[in-house]
């Protein structure tokens, strides 16, 4: 499978990463907004050893590299997720604004009428959020908030990221044991 992983400027960068590690056996293209750089630096702390990481996982692009492969159709990428997604990026998915490469990869997945997961990670939500959110669901988008469960009893931070991750991949009928499903 070739996947589109995109990371940006929203708060939840270790679920990206963790992606990234796991999908590391498909053909992944990473795409790194300069927000995503902020966040990881405060979320984490050093940016270039995250992206050497990373680059260990798949080919990275920067979001203005907007003529790599993930711009175009024709480059046949079976899915995309954009994780952690910002507000700002669903914004400009959900209206055709595509001013980068994460923007324009998604709007490549639209038409071409691929798998397109976003995983907004904000709290509350207004309600521009929602009909954007809206918007692109009647589209076929995957709105997967990044919004652990409780019930399987997770013990460290690591647990809930994996749980988002696995929900990531199960959008993607990717098989993966993450988490604890549900009467296991």
């Amino acid at each position: 499978m070739k996947v589109i992983l995109a990371l940006t400027g929203a708060s939840g960068v270790p679920i990206g990463i963790r992606l990234a590690e796991i999908l590391r056996k498909e053909e992944l293209a990473i795409i790194v907004s300069e927000n995503a750089k902020k966040v990881i630096k405060h979320e984490i702390g050093d940016v270039e050893k995250v992206m050497s990481e990373l680059g260990k996982y798949g080919k990275i692009y920067c979001e203005n590299q907007i003529d790599a492969p993930p711009a175009s159709g024709s480059s046949l990428f079976d899915a995309m997720i954009v994780c952690p997604c910002s507000m700002k990026t669903l914004s400009a998915i959900a209206n055709g604004y595509c001013d980068n490469l994460i923007t324009r990869s998604a709007d490549v997945m639209l038409k071409e009428c691929r798998k397109l997961v976003l995983v907004p990670r904000e709290t509350p939500i207004s309600a521009i959020h929602i009909e954007n959110m809206l918007k692109l669901s009647r589209l076929g988008v995957v709105i997967l908030p990044a919004s652990p469960a409780f019930y399987y009893k997770p013990k460290k931070v690591e647990d809930m990221v994996d749980f988002i991750a696995g929900k990531v991949l199960d959008s993607l009928r990717i098989e993966n044991n993450l988490y604890k499903r549900w009467n296991e």
